[in-house]
This record gives structure tokens, C-alpha cells and sequence, in this order.
């Protein structure tokens, strides 16, 4: 039984587009060029944040956030950065009873644009920053855990990574759902353990709310 439905951020609910582009203006890297070496890095099992290294090497990314927010550059998004499926998959989701919260890997500022985007449409949002662990470490999806009130094996986690979000909350006992969206899900969608590890695999989240209802209905 599923009574649970927590949800990543970056490219899950938000189109993180803008974010990445802009950060090609600070490097003062063309776009194309910035995106095509961000796939580049994730197709071969880097970490995104090498991206920045190929470009400017020594790069400190939280040391560039404190610079961009110094010369009033900081990092932003907003309404129109969101997936078009995602205020009505919450609502969708709490009409069926359902407990819904964030929880992603995100800054201190990232997280207080989320409340004021979410605070009257979930339950919780929680951030890496905000408990000091990260995805994929199992601290983070431990913190989740504690503060969902549910049971570990009642929850769903939903993302678009397989190695950051899927394999961890599997790990700990959770659902799963991967959302195909975003570069990470792109590269990773045909793999074996995409195939074969989410509990769910949907192409828009606007699917969840039939298959949760579908799969506590064989439940009972």
C-alpha cells in the first residue's frame, strides 16, 4: 500500500532549462556548447557537476552561486519553470488521500523559492540543505524516512535519475517511480536497471495518481 508520494525536484518538477543556461552565460560558454558537454559528462557516468570543470578548471560551484548572487545573477526559477503536469498531479494526488511532499537536492535559496511555489500544494519540502545529507547518500533518504508519516515500505519516490533517486530509495525500501524527462532519464531510460528496478516507469506525472490507485486496489 502506497500512502505516500515524494517527489525530486530538478527535472522531475522543475524544467532546470533556464538554470543551465544561465550558467553557460556565466562561463561565457555558448549554450549548445554547455549543454552538448553536460550530456557529454552524464553519458559517461560523471558527475553533472564535471561540467563545469571541463570549461573552467578548479571550478567551485558553490563558491560561483555565492558570485553570481553577489553580482545579482542568483540562482532563480519560478512558475513558468515548471513541467506542465505538476500542480495538477498534486492536486490529483491529495484527492486520492495520498501524503505528498519534496524532497530533493537542492540549495538553502532553492529551497525557500520552493516553499513560496508549493507551500499551499504538499505536505513537506525538505532539501539536502536543509539536513545536511545528499542524494544518492542513504543519510538522506534515512532523513525522508523520519519525517514522512508513513511507513518506509508505504512510500514512493519519484525522479528522473536511476542512480541519484531510483537504486538509494529502493535501497531503503521505498517505491519507486522514474519519469522519463530531462537528460538524466534520457540517457538512462533503455539501461537494465531502469528497465527493471522503479516500481513504475511513466512518461508524464499525471500518470501516477491511476497507477498508485490501481496498485493499492490489488493490494487490498
Amino acid at each position: 500500500m502506497i500512502r505516500a508520494v515524494i517527489f525530486d525536484v530538478g527535472e522531475c518538477l522543475v524544467d532546470e532549462t533556464t538554470e543551465y543556461s544561465t550558467w553557460a552565460d556565466w562561463l561565457g560558454v555558448p549554450r549548445h556548447t554547455f549543454h552538448a558537454m553536460f550530456g557529454a559528462v552524464i553519458a559517461q557516468g560523471r558527475d553533472y557537476r564535471e561540467t563545469f570543470q571541463e570549461f573552467r578548471p578548479g571550478f567551485d560551484l558553490n563558491a560561483e552561486r555565492q558570485a553570481r548572487a553577489a553580482a545579482g545573477k542568483p540562482e532563480h526559477f519560478d512558475e513558468a519553470d515548471l513541467y506542465p503536469d505538476v500542480r495538477d498531479t498534486f492536486t490529483a494526488l491529495r484527492e486520492d488521500g495520498l501524503w505528498v511532499g519534496i524532497a530533493g537536492n537542492q540549495t538553502i535559496r532553492a529551497g525557500k523559492l520552493l516553499r513560496e511555489l508549493f507551500s499551499s500544494d504538499v505536505d513537506m519540502i525538505g532539501t539536502s540543505d536543509d539536513w545536511g545529507a545528499s542524494k544518492p547518500d542513504r543519510a538522506f533518504f534515512d532523513r525522508v524516512a523520519e519525517v514522512v508519516p508513513a511507513g518506509v515500505n508505504e512510500m514512493l519516490y519519484v525522479g528522473d535519475r536511476v542512480d541519484n533517486d531510483i537504486r538509494p530509495a529502493v535501497a531503503v525500501g521505498m517505491y519507486t517511480a522514474l519519469v522519463r524527462r530531462g537528460p538524466w532519464a534520457t540517457v538512462q531510460w533503455n539501461t537494465e536497471e531502469a528497465e527493471k528496478l522503479p516500481t513504475f516507469r511513466v512518461g508524464s506525472l499525471l500518470e501516477l495518481s491511476g497507477v498508485v490507485r490501481e496498485f493499492n486496489e490489488r493490494g487490498r
